[in-house]
């Protein structure tokens, strides 16, 4: 394998960011000032957005929901234009149908479907933190959407986001995929597992493959992240050197073993190509799973 450098890109939800503008959220007489130009996404209760005929954004205005911001959540600017998240059920807007975040992410402009998955995890935290986790009391927010306060004991509650690390796990030029009884026939894909407290990325990755796997981890390196709100991690990617073990599950994954660059190659051929039937499947472009597998083939072949 050659020491070239290889990039680290193409997974949704990492293109340009808005500007979060966090000291317009304490200023509500400017938010009310940018609500009647601001564009506005429309998430039903199970995270969908309004989508028009052709599967593409169905975007509103603050003017033409009229009021004013109210309980919408301040997302942030795109040069001067405000953009908020609003709840379906707070609008009287119908649209010709829902769109879920993994199809956005494939057939709507990055960058719109980038302020989806943030209009999502926002949207996620206010549903499940409506009532205070230490007394019961109601919450009520405040700060454009980024703080929660509760109305009986005072705790201030603020949106959390769960790390998780991802990881491409090779030996000798081969590459360690498991796969999930779930999943669909032939799927595979790189390892994954949550940070616990008191764990560093690097601990989470030795500890995560060697309780799926049982295959012992010799260093992890860092490439780079992907927010997946499904419904509110950060995926830590990393690529990691193994020690030769033979793969052995017991519990979360059906199965696990190495794979190697060739049989990676044509997979990564059926998915562009067409699926021939044969063979393993990996997972959707959109995800930093098909990345981290991506990169390590380009690697070997650099």
């Amino acid at each position: 394998m050659s020491d070239t450098v290889v990039s680290f890109r193409g997974h949704a939800f990492v293109g340009a960011p808005l500007d979060r503008a966090d000291a317009l959220r304490d200023d509500a007489e400017a938010l009310a000032r940018l609500w009647p130009d601001a564009r506005v996404l429309v998430l039903d209760t199970d995270g969908t957005a309004f989508a028009d005929a052709t599967g593409q954004p169905f975007l509103s205005s603050g003017h033409a929901l009229g009021g004013g911001p109210g309980a919408a959540i301040f997302l942030g600017l795109q040069q001067e234009q405000a953009w908020f998240v609003v709840e379906a059920a707070t609008v009287t807007l119908q649209a010709p149908q829902r769109l879920d975040l993994r199809r956005a992410a494939a057939e709507w402009p990055a960058e719109v479907a980038g302020i989806f998955c943030y209009a999502r995890g926002m949207s996620y935290w206010h549903s499940r933190n409506r009532y205070c986790g230490v007394c019961g009391g109601a919450v009520a927010f405040g700060r454009g959407g980024f703080i929660g306060r509760c109305g009986q004991c005072g705790t201030e509650h603020y949106p959390r986001v769960d790390p998780a690390v991802i990881v491409a796990v090779e030996n000798g030029g081969r590459l360690l995929l498991g796969r999930q009884a779930a999943w669909a026939p032939r799927r595979w894909s790189v390892l994954a597992g949550f940070v616990e407290p008191g764990e560093t990325f690097e601990q989470t990755v030795a500890r995560e493959v060697f309780e799926e796997t049982r295959v012992r981890v010799t260093g992890a390196h860092y490439l780079g992240t992907q927010p997946w709100p499904f419904p509110g991690a950060l995926m830590v990617g990393f690529h990691a050197e193994a020690h030769d073990d033979v793969p052995t599950v017991d519990g979360e994954l059906e199965d696990a073993r190495w794979f190697d660059v060739e049989e990676v190659g044509a997979a990564l051929r059926r998915r562009s190509e067409g699926d021939d039937g044969q063979g393993i499947l990996l997972p959707p472009p959109i995800s930093i799973a098909s990345t981290l597998v991506e990169h390590w083939y380009r690697r070997q072949r650099a």
